[in-house]
C-alpha cells in the first residue's frame, strides 16, 4: 500500500513540474512579447494560459483521489493538501501571464528602453516560480525560504519601474496611455512573484507543518 501511495506521489511530483514549466513558459513568452514588441507572440499565450487550468484539473482530481483512496494522515496529507492549494497560485500564474499579454496585444506596445527594466522583472519572477515548485519536489525548506527573501528583488524592479514612469509622465511627449499600460504589466509581475511566494509557504507548511 505505501509503496504504491510513494508511486501515486512520485507522479504527483512530476504533474506539479509540468504544470510549472508551463507557467514558466507563459511568463517567459509574455515578457519575449514585451521586449519585442511583439503582439502576434503575446496571442500565443492564452492558448497556454489554457493548458496550465486543465493541468490545474488534473492534478486537483489526482490530489482528491489519493485524499479519498488512500486517507493520507500527518506529513503525507500535508503534502497532497499543499499540492492543492499550490495548484490556485499556479493557475493564477497563467492568468496573470494571459493578462499581460493582452495589454501587449491590445496596447499594440512597442519594445522601447522602458521595457527593458520590466523583462529584467520577469526573469527574477521566473526564477521565484521554478525555485518555489522544485523546493516542493526537492523538499527544500532553505530553497522554499530563499524564494520567500527573493520576492523583495521582484519588489525593488517594481519600485524602479513606478520611478522609471514617474519620469515618463513628466515629459510633453509621453503617451499617458501607454505608461498606465506599462504600470499594469509590471503590476502583474509583481504579482506572480507574490503567487510564487504562496507556493513556498505552502512548501513550508507542507515540510514543517507551520504556516508563515
Amino acid at each position: 500500500m505505501r509503496h504504491k501511495f510513494d508511486e501515486q506521489l512520485d507522479l504527483l511530483n512530476k504533474e506539479l513540474i509540468t504544470m510549472g514549466a508551463l507557467c514558466e513558459k507563459a511568463i517567459a513568452m509574455s515578457a519575449k512579447a514585451l521586449t519585442e514588441g511583439n503582439p502576434a507572440l503575446a496571442k500565443e499565450v492564452p492558448d497556454l494560459s489554457v493548458q496550465i487550468e486543465h493541468k490545474e484539473r488534473e492534478i486537483e482530481t489526482m490530489c482528491l483521489k489519493l485524499l479519498l483512496q488512500q486517507q493520507p494522515v500527518a506529513t503525507d496529507l500535508r503534502v497532497v493538501s499543499s499540492a492543492l492549494k499550490m495548484v490556485t497560485d499556479m493557475e493564477r500564474i497563467g492568468d496573470q501571464s494571459a493578462d499581460i499579454a493582452e495589454i501587449i496585444t491590445l496596447a499594440n506596445i512597442c519594445a522601447t528602453a522602458d521595457t527593458q527594466i520590466i523583462h529584467d522583472m520577469s526573469v527574477a519572477v521566473i526564477k521565484m516560480v521554478t525555485d518555489s515548485i522544485d523546493a516542493f519536489v526537492k523538499k527544500d525548506t532553505q530553497m522554499a525560504k530563499a524564494v520567500i527573501d527573493y520576492d523583495d528583488v521582484v519588489d525593488s524592479f517594481f519600485d524602479d519601474v513606478k520611478k522609471m514612469l514617474i519620469d515618463l509622465f513628466g515629459k510633453p511627449e509621453t503617451d499617458g496611455e501607454y505608461a498606465i499600460d506599462l504600470l499594469m504589466i509590471a503590476k502583474y509581475f509583481e504579482r506572480i512573484g507574490d503567487h510564487a511566494v504562496n507556493i513556498a509557504e505552502w512548501v513550508l507548511f507542507s515540510i514543517t507543518g507551520t504556516r508563515m
